[in-house]
């Protein structure tokens, strides 16, 4: 390759410098160069700016993307490193996904400020989450609960519970094992009846269209497997206009040319629920997602998705 040096662009969270600096580290030992031959640039997001309300009501996910996926169509950077589940499914014209890294674990886990389960919680607790998907899974296990806001990276979130903002919360325990941190969580979630964000654990690497250097760069540490599942993920996830509004969960499973796909839809409160499944050949991996999409959403009904609006 090259040597001129490749600028890396993400967000500027404890948690983006870690995925950022993962996949430096990857692409250095691929093409065996030093880590100045690789620049992290922090480029601020509007996700990161609005604070006082949910991305839902803000304008969903691509909140975290876009500003840096402006640098990325303007040349100030030479790839993005996203969090694949912040990613929407359409994406700005001359840009493409190109790799995505083996994928960490799927689960979320409940953090307690006196309790370790969500089971545990007393009546009528106050609940902290983000997540429409976490919030509703929460609400049908436990319909009695209080749900506020919780807003900020991990750090400010585990303040907020240290304060007593709230009595528990959910992370994803992938984040907690790249921060080195996941001896706070109290439990860890069962996927069954917990099921992860789409995308969920997997870092993904965006470049632009065309761009045979930096494609060649990134190549080397592209991860199938990884890349045949959220295929499946999100092409269910485009299937449902899936966004922030949506509570949405899934994981497809490959395993050898196989390729296992599971996912669930609710309304926001938990009291309503649909579950579909698919399986097939990891070469269709795509058209299983759409698939299970489109079954999904004439099982459910049009009077279930304007319970969103």
């Amino acid at each position: 390759m090259q040597t001129d040096v490749v600028r890396i662009g993400t967000r500027g969270s404890a948690l983006a410098l870690a995925q950022a600096a993962e996949v430096r580290a990857r692409l250095m030992a691929a093409h065996d160069l030093p880590e100045e031959a690789f620049e992290i640039a922090v480029i601020r997001t509007s996700g990161d700016r609005i604070q006082d309300r949910p991305l839902s009501e803000a304008g969903g996910k691509g909140l975290f993307t876009k500003e840096i996926e402006q640098a990325l169509i303007d040349g100030r950077i030479d790839l993005a490193v996203h969090s694949s589940k912040d990613m929407p499914t359409v994406l700005p014209e001359g840009l493409e996904i190109s790799a995505f890294l083996e994928r960490e674990d799927v689960r979320d886990v409940f953090i307690g400020r006196r309790v370790e389960r969500l089971e545990d919680l007393p009546r009528g607790a106050k609940l902290g989450t983000s997540s429409l998907r976490r919030q509703a899974l929460a609400l049908r296990l436990r319909p009695d609960l209080e749900v506020g806001m919780f807003r900020g990276n991990v750090q400010t979130r585990l303040k907020k519970l240290e304060d007593g903002v709230a009595e528990g919360t959910l992370l994803a325990l992938a984040g907690l094992k790249r921060l080195k941190m996941e001896h706070v969580a109290s439990a860890v979630m069962d996927p069954e009846t917990f099921p992860p964000a789409l995308g969920q654990g997997a870092i993904c690497i965006e470049t632009r269209v065309g761009d045979a250097r930096v494609g060649g760069v990134v190549e080397t540490i592209r991860h199938a497997q990884t890349g045949a599942a959220l295929a499946c993920e999100r092409a269910f996830l485009a299937a449902l206009d899936g966004s922030c509004r949506t509570p949405i969960a899934g994981e497809a499973k490959v395993q050898g040319k196989n390729l296992r796909f599971s996912g669930m839809i609710l309304t926001p409160d938990g009291r309503e629920a649909h579950e579909i499944a698919g399986e097939g050949s990891v070469d269709d991996a795509a058209e299983i997602g759409a698939d299970a999409g489109a079954r999904i959403r004439e099982k459910a009904g049009n009077r279930f998705f304007d319970s969103w609006d």
